[in-house]
């Protein structure tokens, strides 16, 4: 049996990168053509290797560049001002997308507003801590102060 390395997810076979036993005629028909398969030969087995481990690479620095991004978001104290009445309720909101381009003006990092963690829009000046998930499994509390304008 002939091995193939998989240049894609295939569900019955394994992950992209794998080197798996095919059938040769699966292989020539089916898998080769498509293009979620190559015939696994020592270049292309090392090919494979170092797009791994570039992508292996790439990923450990996404991580320590979301971590160093949090911390820094950790330090951040965002103030937001708007229109409120005698009693502290706001004209309007504080929104997602408000918070985000605070962060923005403040710290020049671009955040996807649907990454930002409010229960329920603010109506009320006050200090709030706001959750940004900067990416999977990294999150910061950002300090959000509205103040009435």
């Amino acid at each position: 049996m002939p091995q193939a390395i998989l240049l894609q997810d295939v569900q019955s076979l394994g992950e992209k990168g794998a080197v798996v036993d095919v059938a040769d005629g699966y292989l020539r028909n089916y898998l080769a053509p498509r293009k979620l398969a190559e015939v696994a030969t020592k270049a292309a087995v090392e090919q494979a290797r170092l797009r791994q481990e570039a992508a292996e690479r790439a990923a450990r620095e996404a991580v320590a560049k979301a971590r160093d991004i949090g911390a820094l978001l950790s330090k951040t104290v965002l103030t937001i001002p708007q229109q409120a009445g005698d009693d502290g309720r706001l004209f309007g909101s504080v929104t997602t997308q408000d918070i985000a381009d605070a962060i923005r003006d403040a710290r020049g990092l671009r955040v996807d507003r649907r990454r930002i963690v409010l229960a329920e829009p603010i109506k009320a000046v006050g200090t709030y801590a706001v959750t940004v998930e900067v990416a999977d499994g990294v999150s910061a509390q950002v300090k959000t102060i509205v103040v009435a304008a």
